[in-house]
């Protein structure tokens, strides 16, 4: 027995869209675990830090120049 991760997709009316393709004369046994989604919004949430450490941070030089541009991964 050797496990398979497949992720696959349902309509709006919950019905598979596409079924993957399998090996004939076998026997297999499905778990469905829905993927949750994270809303935009979720994504858009203000950090904070932790309330032990909040206001001990002072920052007293360039923080900007500290690093290379080509080291902080932007998209081109």
């Amino acid at each position: 027995m050797y496990a398979e991760k497949l992720i696959v997709k349902t309509d709006r009316f919950g019905k598979l869209q596409s079924l993957p393709k399998l090996p004939a004369n076998q026997q297999f046994e499905a778990i469905f675990l829905a993927i949750e989604n994270t809303s935009p919004l979720n994504e858009n949430k203000k950090r904070s830090p932790h309330p032990d450490i909040a206001g001990q941070l002072e920052i007293t030089g360039d923080i900007i120049n500290s690093v290379a541009e080509s080291e902080w991964n932007l998209p081109q």
